[in-house]
């Protein structure tokens, strides 16, 4: 086994980090804009923009990941347990949320244009309230994905902190 992630893995995971909590912060920004505020165009832009470029890194590090040999996990039974539930819920949730933010984008049948260079192809309203159904998720994923966060950290933290051990510099790549 590898005693550390390797730099591409390591790279995407802070660049996810920092992404998903600006893209948390703009969407509780966001739903309090007004029609005439300036950024009312703008943000939702950069928003969807910014999701699917994190969505098609998110699909390359699960490429990568399941071609790369994870490095030796440390803790007990129910820790390695227990990480393994966790990441693959972080990765549910994640992927759930580009589905839903894509859902809600798309339901009036405009493609969403990514930062001008690419348009996505919308399957337009697929049911009823399609935009408001997928916002209500959008909202709880959001949310379920910063617990996670918190959760993911903090057992991180513990690792280093209490237990010692060097699950924390895998992904600093301090060793």
């Amino acid at each position: 086994m590898n005693s550390r992630w390797p730099k591409t893995i390591v790279t995407l995971h802070w660049i996810t980090a920092l992404i998903v909590i600006g893209m948390f912060a703009s969407g509780l920004w966001m739903v309090d804009l007004t029609y005439y505020s300036d950024w009312y165009k703008t943000a939702p832009h950069w928003h969807k923009s910014v999701g699917l470029i994190l969505l098609a890194a998110t699909l390359f590090r699960l490429l990568i990941r399941l071609r790369t040999k994870r490095p030796a996990p440390h803790g007990s039974a129910i820790e390695k347990r227990l990480s393994k539930v966790g990441h693959a819920a972080i990765y549910f949730v994640l992927l759930s949320l580009f589905m839903s933010g894509y859902l809600i984008s798309t339901a009036d049948g405009r493609a969403i244009e990514v930062f001008n260079w690419v348009s996505v192809p919308a399957l337009g309203e697929l049911f009823e309230n399609q935009e408001d159904v997928a916002g209500d998720i959008h909202f709880y994923l959001a949310w379920t994905l910063i617990g996670l966060a918190v959760v993911h950290a903090l057992a991180a933290l513990k690792h280093h902190f209490i237990n010692k051990d060097d699950t924390m510099k895998q992904m600093l790549r301090l060793h």
